[in-house]
């Protein structure tokens, strides 16, 4: 299965404390809710159910060029990934943590994780949910 989610790529934010309780904030929590959608519509569309067999997920992370990079030095900067935030674990947390219970019955079933950034013309994240056996 393949699904794309449109937009800048996102890590999952840290856990907030407030109030005497413990809570995700706000931008994570709808990120997570898109990749979650967009996974169950590409799960209707191929007819798949919720796996119970062990997976492997490949994630490419596609960040915008800056802005502040010269027409000619475009080439260069594609060439080269990105050393910006967010970092790989955390993209792939948020990813995992939506894709729960949609695409795979929980993320212990993940046996291996590829994340890959990339610089892109157009940002968004790519991923790829593989059966293994």
């Amino acid at each position: 299965m393949k699904i794309v989610i449109p937009g800048k790529p996102r890590g999952k934010g840290r856990p907030r404390f407030g109030n005497g309780r413990t809570y995700t904030d706000k931008a994570t929590r709808e990120y997570e809710t898109l990749v979650a959608t967009i996974a169950e519509q590409e799960m209707a569309n191929i007819r798949a159910t919720v796996t119970e067999k062990p997976v492997s997920v490949y994630i490419i992370a596609h960040f915008a060029i800056p802005k502040s990079t010269p027409k000619k030095r475009i080439a260069e900067v594609l060439s080269n990934p990105p050393k910006t935030k967010p970092d790989v674990d955390n993209i792939a947390k948020i990813v995992l943590d939506a894709l729960n219970g949609i695409v795979f019955a929980d993320d212990r079933q993940v046996v291996s994780c590829t994340v890959e950034k990339v610089y892109s013309e157009s940002p968004c994240v790519e991923v790829i949910v593989k059966e293994n056996g």
